[in-house]
């Protein structure tokens, strides 16, 4: 009978595999403490022998030999040739449990396919069942010893009422060498397709879907039968026996322990009990043990299938489905939960404890501030005010913040780094200033401040168009084009005034060249790019020998504006053009500023060598785009002038 200790170790608690330690029945000292005494035995003869019968040349003798099984037991691979037949054992046995043959599926469609409620009705269905039952129990018969010693000829098969007399004297009759569990299956066949004629079964896919499953319970029965037909290969079994015999018959002797006073190596102490020896046996030959038990699960050992009982479950069940269950149903009456839209059956008191909420997602307990991941302190007073309140962060989340790994400042000079801030293809850029802790600060432009108090923080940002684009345009493929102006200098006020951090549009006129400067009031490295409304304030230094700004500039925005439509291809302009008018603002630069300062903001130049595509005008608009370019560096020599 299979040991069910399932209940035992329900709950993992301390020590809760404790109690299947000391069960006997089905237990690893049930099987191996014979095997385990013999060993004992044999090392306890050994080494008495050793110790009281030899003369001192043949301790000799008996040492060097103790040393050489010592050092060459260990070269027998156990532990391989034994767990790769334990697991082939172990997935063999499983794979027989799931091929046992169970009725209930095939019931269910006698029991609701095959009508008729007379003495005839109900005589075709028990006896639809009882064939299928037969079948199984003649597969069982010869598989397993416990149902052969229980049915060990065809009149206790009779007797047992699986089988009528005249049925078996058909059984009998037919003559073939071959286990012939097949032929129920041939009377159960020709029997649902009399039903069929005679209308019983009123529809042709009921037949089909009853013959289907029938042979689904076939196939199991085959199954079990190809199991027990063809084994593990006899060879594979005889060499891990093998291994794990001649392993621990060289421990015997190579396990004793000699005189400490020969000074062998590894044997300095003089025992009697070799503890390590005996767990090793006990764990190898309980290893083995393992796949002796289960590589038959139709025998009579503990752990085995209780096919016996299968057989007597599935005949009773199956009569009770289809006889006394046919077509007998209980007075539908409403349920408790009639009106009730929000069923919700009651707790006990003991089970109160398992009552808990729905699943809606990992993210589904990240409170607001886990999203934004924003501090108080970066905030003005009447900022901290307004998000005070949607912030009710745990004390985990101050502490896994407080111990989460921060960016290490960078050592090289500050550099924008342009990131996408929304999904859109065609959104907008923002520059990631990363600066450390000796660098200047530096003031962003007015059109990357941050949204006012009063607005929603998950808002979405919209996008800010330069150029719009022209209706009959309007299906062909969109080329950005970037839109970089100098920031407005020395007015603070307009920061956070705009809508969303974006500012209105500026003109396409020639940029001039500002100095922007980055104030914080911490040590940590933040970007606009980041979720949240931290605040950056964005101020000019105060410098000496340095050119004054003027009063009314241009805010530094980054736009993409779609230009479509052909004429849009054609308005790119060439790659030789893009070089000379970067050649000539670098020109322009060097001539306005001497040399590079720490608080300037030095945007990076866009490589056009690299992945340019576009269509390149004729020599007309070369010459035109030439001409521009010269007019952006004369303008501004004759200002200085």
């Amino acid at each position: 009978m299979t040991v069910t200790y399932s209940s035992k170790v329900a709950n993992a608690t301390f020590l809760s595999f404790h109690r299947l330690l000391l069960r006997w029945r089905g237990s690893i000292y049930k099987l191996l403490y014979r095997e385990f005494l013999l060993f004992a035995l044999l090392y306890t003869v050994l080494s008495l022998v050793y110790r009281l019968l030899l003369s001192e040349q043949q301790k000799r003798l008996f040492e060097k030999l103790s040393i050489y099984c010592d050092r060459y037991a260990e070269q027998i691979p156990v532990t391989f040739v034994l767990g790769f037949y334990v697991t082939l054992v172990v997935n063999r046995w499983w794979n027989q449990f799931v091929n046992l043959p169970w009725p209930d599926r095939l019931m269910f469609h006698i029991s609701s396919c095959v009508h008729g409620k007379d003495e005839y009705g109900r005589l075709l269905r028990r006896t639809l069942v009882r064939y299928i039952n037969l079948t199984s129990l003649l597969i069982f018969r010869s598989v397993s010893t416990a149902v052969c010693k229980r049915f060990p000829t065809i009149d206790h098969v009779v007797e047992a009422g699986f089988m009528t007399p005249e049925e078996r004297k058909v059984f009998e009759n037919i003559r073939s060498p071959h286990l012939k569990y097949w032929i129920p299956v041939v009377w159960f066949s020709n029997l649902a397709s009399r039903a069929r004629q005679e209308g019983r079964i009123r529809d042709a896919i009921d037949l089909q879907n009853i013959l289907n499953e029938m042979n689904t319970f076939r196939t199991w029965c085959a199954t079990l039968f190809g199991y027990d037909w063809v084994g593990i290969p006899l060879v594979y079994t005889q060499v891990v026996t093998l291994a794990v015999y001649t392993f621990f018959f060289a421990c015997l002797i190579g396990r004793q322990f000699l005189d400490p006073a020969q000074g062998h190596p590894g044997h300095d102490l003089d025992l009697y009990v070799p503890i390590f020896t005996l767990l090793q046996f006990f764990f190898y030959s309980g290893w083995l043990k393992v796949a002796e038990q289960l590589i038959n699960p139709f025998g009579e050992d503990d752990d085995d299938f209780e096919a016996n009982w299968i057989i007597d479950r599935n005949l009773q069940v199956s009569l009770l489905a289809v006889d006394e269950m046919h077509m007998n149903l209980p007075h539908m009456t409403k349920d408790i939960y009639w009106n009730d839209s929000d069923a919700r059956p009651p707790y006990t008191l003991a089970a109160a404890d398992y009552c808990i909420a729905s699943f809606l997602g990992s993210t589904t307990d990240m409170g607001l501030s886990d999203i934004l991941e924003f501090d108080d302190n970066h905030l003005p007073p009447q900022q901290q005010e307004s998000f005070l309140p949607r912030r009710q962060e745990s004390v985990f989340g101050r502490v896994r913040r407080l111990l989460s790994v921060q960016e290490p400042p960078d050592l090289t000079d500050p550099r924008p780094v342009f990131k996408r801030h929304s999904s859109d293809a065609a959104s907008s850029f923002y520059p990631d200033f990363r600066v450390n802790q000796g660098l200047l600060d530096k003031a962003p432009p007015s059109s990357l401040a941050i949204p006012p108090p009063s607005m929603d923080t998950l808002s979405t940002l919209r996008e800010v168009s330069s150029n719009p684009a022209s209706p009959e345009s309007s299906s062909s493929i969109t080329f950005p084009r970037l839109v970089v102006s100098p920031p407005l200098l020395g007015d603070e006020e307009s920061v956070g005034k705009h809508q969303n951090g974006f500012g209105s549009s500026p003109p396409e006129d020639t940029p001039s060249l500002e100095t922007l400067s980055i104030s914080r009031k911490s040590s940590n490295c933040c970007s606009p790019t980041q979720l949240g409304p931290k605040e950056f304030r964005w101020t000019t230094l105060h410098v000496k020998n340095r050119p004054p700004s003027r009063p009314r500039g241009r805010q530094f925005s980054l736009q993409f504006s779609r230009q479509s439509s052909k004429a849009s291809v054609r308005s790119l302009p060439s790659p030789k053009a893009l070089g000379r008018r970067r050649r000539g603002l670098s020109r322009l630069q060097s001539r306005r500023f001497a040399g590079p300062t720490a608080d300037k903001l030095h945007l990076p130049e866009p490589d056009y060598d690299h992945d340019f595509q576009g269509t390149a005008g004729n020599e007309e608009e070369e010459k035109e785009e030439t001409n521009s370019s010269e007019e952006v560096i004369n303008a501004p020599s004759s200002e200085t002038k």
